[in-house]
């Protein structure tokens, strides 16, 4: 049984979605706070409550306006380092910074690093977070981190979907390892597109796709997308190559207005994924589709004081999480 008596949750800007449904699987209430930004663009956070020698939980990604949330993590960890907290938890169901993970040309910065020194040095003792873009981005943090990942929820979407000629598509060499443990978890075929990204504008194009995809149903997997064009173009390459229906399934949704337009106006039937960022630009679109993966933090986080396994639950998700997942978005298939 959890024990929650020296735990308190607390929401940033970015988190208050997610933080009420962890609460609500945690039979837990969020903690009162806020944040004001002035007219300059300053950020101000305050608690409203005693954390002294409490267990403080800060729910916060860093999505949809990276810099804000990023500088209000630094902001949220200082104050509940001076109001004396016992420890401090960051739980960034999303990292949008993970993108910045090596210094692959000359003069430029490796911003993971660089926002995972500053959140350690703000006083974050420990990090929850979900699918980030690079396994190795793990070894930037000298702080102790559980690293959740999509696919056991995105699993069981798929599951409920007809599954008889079904392929997985990674929409690039990068990402088929993780592409094909999602296909092996689900006993299902794999292709790969060849894509080429030439500059920063968000766009690549696709060159090529190894693997069979004709009379197929194509299931594009990807961590997340941003203009929504590496999926449009995979998505018609394999209808070019004969692909009978084409879904996309990501791990995170940070999709712009545009991309939303654009992902309207394509071949692709469907997209999926997690609900680590909210984003308005999905909100009443038909073909955007939301599973909740806040009960799996909170399942985590639960296991974790009660100091059970965490990797027990990913050998076979429990049916109350997934249950809970798809309740708390209301998604139907």
């Amino acid at each position: 049984m959890f024990d929650s008596a020296n735990v308190s949750i607390f929401a940033g800007s970015g988190g208050q979605v997610f933080a009420e449904r962890m609460c609500k699987y945690m039979g837990k209430k969020l903690g009162s706070s806020e944040v004001i930004t002035f007219s300059e663009g300053n950020t101000f956070v305050r608690v409203n409550e005693s954390v002294r020698d409490r267990d403080v939980l800060l729910v916060q990604p860093i999505g949809l306006h990276a810099n804000d949330e990023f500088v209000e993590i630094l902001f949220w960890m200082d104050a509940f380092k001076r109001a004396n907290a016992h420890s401090c938890t960051l739980v960034m169901p999303y990292f949008g910074y993970g993108k910045g993970d090596k210094k692959d040309e000359p003069r430029v910065s490796i911003r993971a690093r660089v926002c995972a020194e500053c959140m350690e040095l703000a006083g974050a003792d420990r990090f929850v977070t979900m699918d980030l873009h690079a396994q190795q981005l793990q070894g930037f943090f000298k702080r102790p981190m559980d690293h959740l990942y999509a696919t056991f929820m995105l699993a069981e979407v798929v599951k409920k979907l007809d599954m008889s000629n079904m392929v997985v598509v990674s929409p690039d060499a990068g990402y088929a390892k993780q592409a094909r443990k999602f296909a092996s978890m689900l006993n299902l075929p794999i292709a790969i597109g060849d894509k080429e990204r030439v500059d920063h504008t968000e766009n690549a194009s696709i060159l090529e796709v190894i693997g069979e995809v004709k009379d197929k149903d194509c299931l594009i997997v990807d961590d997340f997308t941003i203009s929504g064009g590496t999926l449009v173009n995979l998505a018609d390459s394999l209808v070019a190559r004969g692909a009978r229906s084409i879904r996309a399934m990501l791990s995170h949704n940070i999709i712009s207005a545009s991309g939303v337009r654009k992902i309207n106006a394509s071949r692709i039937e469907c997209v999926y994924s997690t609900d680590t960022v909210s984003n308005p630009n999905i909100i009443g679109e038909e073909k955007f589709k939301t599973i909740s993966v806040a009960p799996m933090f909170a399942e985590t986080i639960m296991r974790y004081y009660n100091y059970e396994s965490v990797n027990d639950m990913f050998n076979k998700l429990p049916d109350k999480v997934v249950q809970a997942g798809f309740e708390l978005a209301g998604l139907k298939l």
